[in-house]
């Protein structure tokens, strides 16, 4: 078990507790969110340690993992993956000038952005913690995903574009991490790190019942300040903030089920709809945020 003393950010001792949020997809457990005083970040307190918390994942609806199409939301999420997909490739495109490059995937899943990006003619690698998941990306779409700890022996200054779609808010070893990626990406290079916003409507809406709190998977829970704070830190800059538009509906769908122990599908999409207003007016507060992230 990991108990922090300081936050895992910006290293602050000055904390205080958010609420405590319950594991609504494995155990059922309880775990203490704390923010920081400094920094705004928010931080899942005494969490497993990274050789224990792969039991937290063993669930079948755990979508990114399983490919499951059970339920409605899951189904929903499936229908809407084709179109997300496409739009992620055409934005990476757009936002590194390249039409084709040299591409890193870290937190794969089943592999369907790295097919898509291997479609679109990019040179591909991936990374993916679970056995079971790279497997099912060679059955799927013929990848062989490496495990994440070969993270920290991939060359650097070789690639165009280092995607994280909700990864990051599951890596144990923060800092590390963002060492890592300013030492892999080329100097002209992007990095997209997409991750829950507990600054949005939704998740102010669904307090303790906000879905992408997703206790103790999610071991961080970024504001746009600590992110900026997390990523200064390391030599990198934020150069733009893109909205998930379609995350608000996908997580207040399930935010709804936990909250009242069953679903409201027209309820859960006002929910969505209102949020994906207020980030019209600002855009930092969409559900979920993609920063896209250069070297200084």
């Amino acid at each position: 078990m990991i108990t922090y003393t300081q936050c895992p950010v910006c290293k602050s001792k000055s904390f205080s507790s958010f609420f405590s949020a319950n594991d609504y997809t494995v155990s059922h457990e309880l775990f203490e969110i704390l923010k920081c005083n400094t920094c705004t970040h928010l931080f899942t307190q005494n969490i497993p340690e990274q050789n224990k918390i792969g039991k937290y994942y063993q669930s079948a609806n755990y979508v990114s993992h399983s490919n499951t199409q059970v339920g409605f939301v899951n189904k929903l999420y499936h229908a809407v993956r084709t179109y997300t997909l496409t739009a992620k490739k055409n934005f990476l495109q757009t936002i590194t000038k390249k039409q084709q490059g040299k591409l890193l995937d870290i937190g794969c899943g089943t592999g369907a952005f790295l097919n898509t990006m291997k479609l679109a003619g990019w040179e591909c690698t991936g990374l993916e913690p679970d056995n079971a998941t790279r497997q099912k990306a060679f059955e799927l779409y013929n990848l062989n995903p490496l495990p994440s700890h070969e993270i920290f022996n991939l060359p650097y200054n070789t690639y165009d574009a280092i995607t994280m779609w909700h990864v990051l808010e599951h890596v144990h070893q923060l800092h590390e991490y963002l060492k890592q990626l300013k030492n892999m990406i080329k100097n002209e290079g992007k990095i997209f790190i997409a991750v829950p916003n507990y600054t949005s409507y939704d998740a102010h809406y669904y307090g303790k019942h906000w879905a992408a709190y997703d206790v103790p998977r999610h071991l961080y829970h970024f504001s746009p300040m600590s992110m900026k704070t997390l990523v200064e830190q390391h030599g990198l800059t934020i150069k733009k903030i893109e909205p998930m538009w379609f995350d608000s509906f996908y997580v207040s769908m399930l935010s709804q089920q936990y909250k009242c122990g069953k679903g409201n599908i027209i309820k859960a999409f006002f929910i969505g709809l209102i949020s994906n207003i207020k980030t019209i007016i600002n855009k930092e507060k969409c559900s979920s945020l993609i920063y896209v992230i250069q070297k200084n």
